[in-house]
């Protein structure tokens, strides 16, 4: 027995220092080509040149100093990307500046030794391009400038408010007017949210009262501003978060790859959009944390998402993660609805993107399957295979299918790839901070959504959509669990906790647009009585939950605790209220037959 136990520790040992088919593991110090820690120099050039070392190796270790690390967008890897919600419609350069650029290589681990990376100016952390079996661990990505600014209210009167400048925030005072700038950079517009930090609760607000206002620099990076302010409710304590609203980055940008890691990467911030995966197979993040340092002062770490997963297939995983301060959603999953603009041929068609920040990369490849859909019913018309797919435009595909079109098809109908649709995991994580939802999940494989907390988040904290009218997200689900959650005082910015609202302006009878929803054995604190709300679905089950109440903010006029709109197949049972109100349900368009209920208030319109 003792000698079987040393020959697996000995194996164990072997596996942990060989790499594949027992191949030695190449090591990669980024010393070697001239990165110091705690040097403040700039690292860019020695990180660049680590990673193309990388490039026809497999199973390489790369290895950062530990400390701080620096990096400007002089001698920085500079690449054109198209990225999904995070690309505006205009003229401008879309050339990003990439911190580290993972190209083309397979079987590689970055390790960063818990080491710090400053970015300067504007830059995306890190970028994966047709990359295979990468892992990213071990490091913390920052800001110098973080692009969004941060002031803190100190004293309030009808005709004056006094403000103090976090200390990251560039600003300047010219003519008794405050601007913002940073490093190459200034806000030209001023979108502005504000925290509670007493209650811990983020709304929207404005800028536009001290824009108005006459302001004067005192002491310690204080500012008193002298103008109107009766129409507003800011109180001491509370901090605004001011940010220009202009798209043109990310925090980080995964396409074309398959089986990527990200394991206890801390996001600081991240300027444009979040980690954005696109056209990516599977994907997990382990220990990753979208937060402020904690020695830093500042509020917000994400100048909108944190987690995007635009047309991603295979499997998505995120795992004990934690998002903290950011100015949209958390976590959004979907794909994109293009429009078909011709039909050609017998089996030639062009499709467009349609939203202004979403256009520029390849949505179909040859082999995909797609379905055609009514953008007003989103009502599968169709389905085919195709031949081929070409960008042949920054907003225009032209697809070949394998077979005619069918004369259903008509222009102005859309189209959805769904080849590319993940199954998706959420576990053991935590949601907060935020003014916006909590998950936003479109896709039609298996979802599950489990042991997470979502803390006081401003919208719904679960919201399952599907438009093809606005933002053009596919698609429908049709298997979604959400179990053993807890969700604490959410959507005090909307009135659902949890909303299955898909974007369907024309019912059609018999039709749901989503399928197979359980909600089951969560636990609900809640201050309003409004916690579902559901539009055509098949097969929605909200069974053994527990509902507290709680006394954070007053209720509203909203009697109903869940209302339906054209359901079917729907149960809602064995549920625990511990609230002074009476549970009700409000269906619309529906019949008592379609609901099975242990609630009496059962109000059918």
């Amino acid at each position: 027995m003792i000698l079987f136990k040393k020959t697996v520790l000995l194996f164990l040992v072997f596996l942990t220092t060989f790499g594949v088919l027992g191949q030695v593991a190449d090591t990669i110090k980024v010393t070697q080509f001239g990165v110091k820690s705690n040097s403040y120099l700039n690292a860019s050039k020695g990180i660049a040149t680590a990673l193309r070392k990388c490039q026809g190796r497999q199973n390489v270790v790369i290895q950062l100093p530990g400390g701080r690390i620096d990096l400007w967008p002089e001698e920085a890897v500079k690449k054109e990307i198209y990225i999904s919600n995070a690309t505006e419609s205009d003229t401008l350069s879309k050339t990003k500046n990439i911190g580290f650029f993972f190209d083309h290589l397979k079987n590689v681990t970055l390790d960063g030794k818990n080491t710090l990376v400053v970015l300067h100016g504007k830059m995306i952390s890190f970028a994966l391009f047709n990359c295979q079996n990468v892992e990213i661990k071990n490091v913390q990505f920052d800001y110098e400038r973080p692009t969004m600014s941060e002031v803190t209210i100190m004293s309030v009167s009808p005709s004056a408010v006094k403000i103090k400048v976090h200390p990251d925030s560039g600003y300047g005072i010219e003519n008794g007017k405050i601007g913002f700038y940073g490093e190459g950079w200034r806000s030209n517009s001023h979108h502005t949210i504000l925290l509670d930090k007493e209650k811990n609760l983020m709304r929207y607000s404005s800028f536009e009262p001290f824009l108005n206002s006459k302001a004067t620099q005192e002491e310690n990076r204080t500012v008193l501003f002298e103008g109107n302010f009766t129409k507003e409710n800011y109180k001491a304590g509370d901090v605004l978060s001011i940010r220009d609203t202009y798209r043109d980055n990310c925090g980080g940008f995964i396409t074309l790859s398959k089986d990527i890691v990200l394991s206890n990467v801390k996001m600081h911030y991240m300027h444009g959009l979040g980690i954005v995966s696109q056209f990516a197979e599977n994907i997990t993040f382990t220990k990753v944390v979208v937060a402020p340092r904690e020695d830093s002062g500042r509020a917000i770490a994400s100048f909108a998402d944190c987690f995007h997963f635009s047309g991603c297939k295979g499997k998505i995983l995120v795992d004990q993660c934690k998002t903290s301060g950011s100015h949209d959603d958390p976590v959004n999953v979907h794909g994109t609805h293009l429009k078909v603009t011709e039909i050609s041929e017998r089996n030639k068609i062009k499709v467009q993107f349609m939203h202004h920040q979403t256009y520029g990369f390849e949505a179909f490849f040859a082999g995909d399957s797609i379905s055609f859909v009514n953008p007003q019913t989103l009502q599968p018309i169709n389905y085919s295979k195709l031949k081929s797919a070409k960008l042949i435009g920054q907003k225009e595909m032209e697809l070949f299918l394998d077979d005619e079109i069918s004369d259903k098809v008509k222009v102005g109908d859309v189209i959805e790839n769904i080849t590319w649709t993940p199954e998706v995991t959420i576990r053991n994580s935590r949601f907060e901070r935020t003014n916006t939802r909590g998950l936003l999940l479109t896709t039609r494989r298996k979802i599950i959504i489990e042991n997470n907390t979502f803390y006081r988040t401003g919208m719904h904290a679960i919201l399952i959509a599907n438009d093809a009218s606005s933002w053009f997200e596919s698609g429908a689900v049709s298997d979604v669990t959400i179990r053993n959650n807890t969700f604490e005082e959410c959507a005090y910015n909307s009135e659902t906790i949890i909303n299955i609202a898909p974007e369907n302006h024309e019912l059609v009878s018999g039709y749901y647009v989503h399928r197979n929803i359980r909600i089951e054995n969560n636990t609900f604190k809640v201050f309003d009585k409004h916690i579902l709300s559901a539009r055509s679905t098949d097969g929605l089950s909200f069974l053994n939950n527990t509902i507290n109440q709680s006394n954070l903010l007053a209720s509203g006029s909203n009697e109903n605790f869940f209302t339906l709109t054209a359901c079917k197949n729907v149960v809602i049972r064995h549920n625990t209220f511990n609230t002074t109100w009476k549970p009700k349900i409000t269906a619309f368009k529906m019949t008592k037959r379609q609901i099975k209920t242990d609630i009496k208030n059962l109000n059918i319109e």
